[in-house]
């Protein structure tokens, strides 16, 4: 009976065993179909690193949402490829933002411990991401609350756009925070200090490391301009903005160098703050098949600086010895230059052709410089231009610095003007020493080509230097830009090699012609005298001397006979004996 009491018990056991194994597998097949959605759990102040790709788009979830918090911040951020965050499984233009760098903000209702998003993408390749969700209380500043532009009621994002000359940020307007489910502040009601008007912003910048490309390292970094304290403690605040200030700011491009950008809103009377969206930019297309992100610098461009550094080097140590070989090179910068602006002001050329023409007027701007001396011989008016090639690096090189920041020269006379007097001050000093002049400026000129080249084919923050001034002369809305630019190892390294070059060239030259005469007299000059001597001078070997003219034909009649067939003479027989 035990036994039999036994065996009734088994299929008991059993069917329990059984149940409990339906209970698992449906459990499993739960856990499996909730993998298959994408579903994510995020946690409040951590990222979180994500693969999706077109198949499989990912909903997060947060949950244990503290009754304390009235606000949630949710961010998602890829390289280049655009994605979707949306509040609702099919996204609307109202409650969904698309972008390489989107936001939402989630208002809470009472009681409220669970928020959900949805994340998709087009791209069809598998794609790294990075999530974060942040929290606000009703004491901190709502990013975007008094959104008046941009499609979201509530738009905590930063925009972005850029082209060739500079990159420009925008944002909307903050509110002050308020409780779960509490009506928020008027926007524009009144404008006291109980109002979102007392509100400061503050403009953050953070460069990526020079020639980096990886997405890996982009989203490490973003970590660095997300929450306040670290935005304050990495980023380099550029302005502060107030509520009556407009929400835009501009910046110089900078292509192939990641640079992110992002916006704290303070509060000075609850001493509370908020950070915006980070937007990050290379300034270029990762998509484009020809000069992207990877492949930036043409040919014809790498070949154009490539040529202007080896007569640059050239200049640099031997340019007062070769007078001839360095005004053609100044003449070649000074017509070459402006005739690129000219070309990109009033043409609609493309940057190959203009480049080609430029070339060719630089050319023959270097010829008619070197004509001019040749003839007349005029060394203050030649070495006035080489200096005035010196004056101009000085000028850029000078905005280039801090100062180029300053309000004061945002106004474009002021700018030109202050410009202008620092590149005449240079030579106007030093020319009443034409050769001390003349050398500098083959040193300092001749080894900075050697930077445009390299810029070439390696980023370089010193071509800043100069193509800031070309930006400005060419983009009038340029002037309200930042051209703060990074200045990271390899500036320091290539800085170094400049100077280098330009002391050793200067030095080479000094010490080489401290005993030669200033200049040499014009060709002109000495052609002229010579002929008159052989003129005058019968006992000059040289006056007996046919004139050109004659030589040439001379020359061109025995050239001709050296190929002319030789005439028969007729039958040609031995003598008979």
């Amino acid at each position: 009976m035990a036994a039999a009491g036994e065996r009734q018990s088994n299929p008991g056991a059993g069917s329990k065993m059984r149940g409990c194994g339906i209970i698992t597998s449906l459990l499993l097949l739960g856990v499996t179909y909730t993998a298959a959605q994408g579903l994510t759990e995020v946690s409040m102040g951590r990222f979180t690193d994500i693969t999706l790709n077109v198949s499989s788009p990912v909903e997060f979830v947060l949950r244990n949402i503290p009754s304390n918090i009235s606000f949630i911040l949710i961010q998602v951020h890829t390289q280049y490829n655009n994605i979707t965050l949306s509040i609702s499984k099919i996204p609307s233009v109202n409650d969904s933002v698309t972008g390489v760098d989107p936001g939402l903000l989630t208002a809470l209702i009472t009681n409220q411990t669970l928020c959900t998003w949805y994340l998709e993408t087009t791209s069809p390749d598998p794609l790294l991401a990075s999530a974060i969700t942040i929290p606000f209380t009703e004491t901190d500043p709502i990013p975007g609350g008094c959104n008046l532009e941009f499609s979201l009621d509530v738009d905590p994002n930063v925009y972005l756009q850029y082209n060739l000359y500079e990159t420009v940020i925008m944002f909307a307007p903050a509110n002050l925070g308020h409780a779960r489910e509490e009506t928020p502040p008027a926007c524009d009601v009144q404008m006291g200090q109980g109002s979102r008007w007392r509100l400061q912003y503050d403009v953050y910048q953070y460069f990526l490391p020079e020639n980096n490309l990886n997405d890996s390292d982009l989203l490490a970094h973003l970590q660095k301009m997300t929450l306040t304290p670290d935005i304050t403690a990495n980023g380099v605040k550029l302005a502060t903005l107030t509520s009556s200030d407009r929400t835009t700011m501009s910046f110089s491009s900078v292509p192939g160098q990641g640079v992110i950008y992002n916006v704290v809103v303070r509060d000075p009377v609850l001493n509370t703050s908020a950070a915006y969206v980070p937007v990050h930019t290379y300034a270029c297309s990762f998509t484009d098949p020809m000069d992207n992100c990877r492949t930036l610098g043409q040919v014809s461009t790498k070949v154009f600086f490539t040529v202007c550094a080896i007569f640059g080097l050239f200049i640099c140590f031997f340019g007062h010895r070769f007078l001839k070989t360095g005004f053609f090179s100044m003449g070649f910068i000074i017509f070459g230059f402006f005739m690129f602006l000219l070309l990109t002001s009033f043409t609609q050329l493309n940057h190959d052709a203009r480049l080609s023409l430029s070339a060719l007027m630089g050319v023959v701007g270097g010829l008619l410089l070197v004509a001019y001396w040749w003839r007349f011989g005029c060394v203050y008016l030649c070495v006035l231009l080489v200096g005035l090639v010196l004056g101009f690096l000085v000028a850029a090189t000078v905005f280039f610095t801090p100062i180029g920041d300053y309000s004061t020269f945002r106004n474009d006379s002021i700018y030109w003007l202050t410009f202008t007097c620092i590149a005449l001050l240079v030579p106007a000093f030093m020319l009443p020493i034409p050769k001390v002049l003349n050398i500098l400026s083959c040193g300092v000129v001749g080894s900075y080509t050697l930077v445009l080249a390299i810029d070439s084919y390696l980023y370089t923050s010193l071509s800043y230097i100069t193509l800031n001034v070309l930006k400005r002369a060419l983009n009038r809305d340029f002037s309200t830009a930042y051209s703060s630019v990074p200045f990271q190892k390899n500036d320091f390294i290539i800085m170094a090699v400049w100077v280098v070059l330009a002391v050793s060239g200067v030095i080479t030259q000094f010490c080489r012609e401290r005993e030669r005469p200033r200049f040499p007299p014009a060709p002109y000059l000495i052609w002229k005298r010579d002929r008159e001597r052989r003129i005058t001078n019968i006992l000059d070997p040289s006056y007996h001397t046919p004139p050109l003219k004659d030589r040439i034909r001379a020359n061109l009649a025995r050239i001709r006979r050296f190929f002319r067939k030789e005439q028969s003479l007729g039958e040609r027989t031995p003598l008979l004996l």
